[in-house]
C-alpha cells in the first residue's frame, strides 16, 4: 500500500517527495477535455493535479445532490490516477476560485440572519449535510485506500475573513468523521495575521501559503512561522498564481512569462508548488464570482482563461514550455514530453431567423408568482440569472418620483415597454417617472444578478441576496402588488419561448438561429455586435457577454455542438437589434 507522511518533507513510500502540481478544476471543463488537460499537465513535468470541489454545484438545492458530468469529481479523480497523477482535492465548503460566492450554495441566504463560515449552528448543520453525501464519495479515492488522493484541505484562505478557530476544529471534526484519514492542510496568505487566523497549526494540520512572486521572501515567511510553532515541515505554495482573473471593463491582466519562469524556479528550489491555474476553463452559466467593494461590485468574466500554461481552450502557452524548462533545471528526472495540441476552428456566420420581445413571451415561458411585496431570488428558489418584477402604479399625469430600494444587482426600469432607467448599486436608484396619457403606468424592473461575492468581507452582507429587497417607492410610499419572472434560462424555460409572440427590439429580447454542421470544433461565438446578454448552444448556458469587455466572445467547446441541426438562443438586454451568430478561431478581446 502506498503510504504518504508529512515530516521534515513530503514523504512517499518512506522516501522524500517534491510535490509539482497544477490546478485543473473539473467543473470548467466540459469532460472530453479533462484527459488531454490532465496528460499536458503530466507532460509538464508535474506529478500532481489538484482541484477544488463546488459545494454550489453539488448541492443546487438543499438536500438534492449532483455528482454527473461536468460534475463528476470521482470521475475526474479516477482518471488523473489512470495518467499517472496523484491528486490534492480542496471539497472546503468556501473555495473563492472566483465562483459565484466562493462555492457557498445561494440557498443558504434563505435563511434569515444566518452567519456563514462560522459555528453558527445553521450553517454548520448544512455543512454536515452535505459531508455526508461528499464524503463518502472521497474517501475511497484516498492513498490510504488505494487512490491517488495526498491531501485534503479543511477551509480556503480563512485568515482573510476570520478567526473562528472552533469553526475549523468542527469542520476537521466533520471530515475526520466521514473517513477522511489523508493529512489535513490549510491555505493562507503568507504574512502573519493572515496564518494566525486562518490556521490549525497547533492541531497539526499542515499550513501552506498562498502567493504569486516573490518567493523567497514568502516562503521565508513560512519557514518562520512554523519554527515560532516548533514544527520542521516542508514549504509548499499551495496557489502559485501564474496569471489572474478579469472584470467587466477593465484591460485583461497578463504576466510575462519569463518572469513566471524565473520565479517558479526559485520556489521549486525552495520546496514544492501547485500552480494555480495550470488550465483555467470558463465560468459557465450564472457562476462567474465578483470582486467585493464598498459602494459597487465588480463582477468577472465568463472567460477563466487566467492567462495560465494552458489557454481557455486547452493550448499550450509559452508560459507551458518556458514553466517545463524550468521544472527540468531544477528536477532534472522528471518525466516529460511534448504537449497534446487542438485545431479550433471557425464554423461559419449564421442568419438569425427570429427574435421576440421577452416582455411579450414571458407569460407563455414563466408562472408568476404574485406578492404584496418584492420577494427576492432566494426567496423564490431562482438563484440565479434575472428577474422580473412587474408592478401597475397610477398615474398622477405629472412628474413621479420612483425609488427602488435595496436592490441588487444591476436594474433596467420599463415604464410601458420603454426603458427609463440602468442602475448597478446595493443601496438604490432612483428617477423621475415620465407621465404618459394611461391613467396606469406599468413598471417593468428587470434585475441581473450578476454574481455574488467570492472574496472578502460581504459574504454576510444582506447584497448577497439577489433582486429587490427593500421595496419600489412612489413619491414617498412603498408600492404594494409585484408579479414576480424568474429568469434563469434553464432548457425548460428555453424550450416554452414563443418566437410568435411579437417582436420589438428596444426591449429585453430572445434572439434565435437555427443551422445545420458538417463538423464540431471547439470554436468561440463572436459576441463583439452585441450589447449584453447570454448565450445558450443547444440548451447548453455559455456565459454572459458584454460590450464593456474586455473580453468579447465566448468559448464554445465542441461538446455542445452537434453534427446536424443545431440551435443557438441569445437573450439581449440593451436594445441591440441581433442579426448574424459568428464564429470564430479565437478570442476576441480588446488590445
Amino acid at each position: 500500500m502506498t503510504t504518504f507522511e508529512i515530516k521534515e518533507d513530503f514523504m512517499l513510500n518512506g522516501q522524500p517527495f517534491k510535490i509539482i502540481s497544477g490546478a485543473i478544476h473539473y467543473f470548467r471543463l466540459p469532460t472530453s477535455q479533462w484527459e488531454d488537460s490532465l496528460y499536458n499537465l503530466k507532460a509538464l513535468g508535474a506529478n500532481t493535479v489538484e482541484t477544488y470541489l463546488p459545494w454550489n454545484i453539488h448541492e443546487p438545492a438543499e438536500g438534492v445532490f449532483d455528482f454527473a458530468g461536468m460534475k463528476d469529481v470521482e470521475a475526474f479523480v479516477s482518471l488523473a490516477q489512470r495518467l499517472g497523477l496523484w491528486v490534492i482535492l480542496r471539497p472546503s465548503v468556501y473555495i473563492c476560485a472566483e465562483w459565484e460566492f466562493g462555492g457557498l450554495p445561494a440557498w443558504l441566504l434563505k435563511e434569515s440572519g444566518i452567519r456563514l463560515r462560522s459555528t453558527d449552528e445553521r450553517f454548520m448543520s448544512r455543512v454536515a449535510n452535505y459531508y455526508q453525501e461528499l464524503l463518502p464519495r472521497l474517501a475511497p479515492l484516498q492513498v490510504t485506500q488505494g487512490g491517488p488522493v495526498l491531501m485534503m484541505q479543511i477551509e480556503n484562505e480563512y485568515g482573510s475573513y476570520g478567526m473562528d478557530k472552533e469553526y475549523l476544529k468542527a469542520t476537521k471534526a466533520l471530515m475526520e468523521a466521514g473517513g477522511i484519514e489523508v493529512p489535513l492542510f490549510t491555505s493562507d496568505g503568507a504574512w502573519e495575521e493572515a496564518l494566525d487566523a486562518g490556521t490549525l497549526i497547533d492541531e497539526d494540520v499542515f499550513v501552506t501559503g498562498n502567493f504569486g512572486s516573490r518567493s523567497k521572501e514568502n516562503a521565508a515567511v513560512l519557514q518562520q512561522y512554523f519554527a515560532d510553532h516548533g514544527k520542521k515541515w516542508p514549504l509548499m505554495c499551495m496557489e502559485y498564481w501564474d496569471g489572474w482573473f478579469n472584470r467587466w471593463g477593465e484591460p485583461v491582466i497578463k504576466r510575462d512569462p519569463a518572469d513566471l519562469a524565473m520565479e517558479v524556479k526559485e520556489m521549486l528550489k525552495l520546496g514544492s508548488v501547485n500552480l494555480y491555474m495550470f488550465h483555467g476553463g470558463s465560468n459557465f452559466g450564472f457562476y462567474n464570482g465578483c470582486s467585493a467593494r464598498e459602494e459597487k461590485d465588480l463582477p468577472q468574466v465568463t472567460s477563466y482563461d487566467y492567462d495560465a500554461l494552458l489557454t481557455e481552450a486547452g493550448e499550450p502557452t509559452e508560459k507551458y514550455y518556458l514553466v517545463q524548462q524550468a521544472i527540468k533545471e531544477v528536477c532534472p528526472d522528471v518525466w516529460q514530453a511534448e504537449p497534446r495540441t487542438k485545431t479550433l476552428k471557425n464554423l461559419g456566420r449564421y442568419p438569425i431567423n427570429k427574435s421576440v420581445s421577452f416582455f411579450q413571451t414571458k407569460e407563455q415561458m414563466i408562472t408568476p408568482v404574485a406578492s404584496a411585496y418584492p420577494q427576492t431570488m432566494e426567496q423564490l428558489d431562482a438563484n440565479y440569472g434575472y428577474l422580473l418584477y412587474d408592478m401597475e402604479l397610477k398615474n398622477y399625469q405629472r412628474e413621479n418620483k420612483l425609488k427602488i430600494v435595496e436592490v441588487s444587482d444591476r436594474v433596467q426600469v420599463f415604464v410601458d415597454g420603454q426603458l427609463q432607467e440602468v442602475a448597478t448599486t446595493a443601496l438604490g436608484s432612483e428617477m423621475m417617472l415620465q407621465p404618459g396619457d394611461q391613467a396606469t403606468m406599468e413598471v417593468a424592473v428587470l434585475v441581473e444578478n450578476q454574481g455574488r461575492v467570492n472574496y472578502g468581507y460581504k459574504f454576510n452582507n444582506p447584497s448577497q441576496a439577489k433582486g429587490i429587497r427593500g421595496g419600489v417607492m412612489q413619491d414617498i410610499h412603498f408600492h404594494q402588488g409585484y408579479r414576480h419572472y424568474p429568469l434563469t434560462l434553464d432548457p425548460e424555460q428555453i424550450d416554452k419561448i414563443d418566437f410568435t409572440a411579437g417582436k420589438n427590439p428596444q426591449q429585453p429580447s430572445f434572439y434565435a438561429t437555427d443551422f445545420t454542421l458538417e463538423e464540431v470544433a471547439d470554436t468561440f461565438i463572436d459576441c463583439s455586435a452585441y450589447g449584453k446578454g447570454v448565450v445558450l448552444v443547444n440548451g447548453f448556458n455559455l456565459g454572459r457577454y458584454w460590450s464593456k469587455g474586455p473580453i468579447h466572445s465566448l468559448y464554445c467547446p465542441k461538446d455542445f455542438l452537434k453534427v446536424g441541426a443545431n440551435q443557438i438562443v441569445i437573450f439581449e438586454t440593451e436594445g441591440v437589434e441581433l442579426t448574424a451568430v459568428t464564429f470564430s478561431e479565437t478570442p476576441i478581446c480588446d488590445e
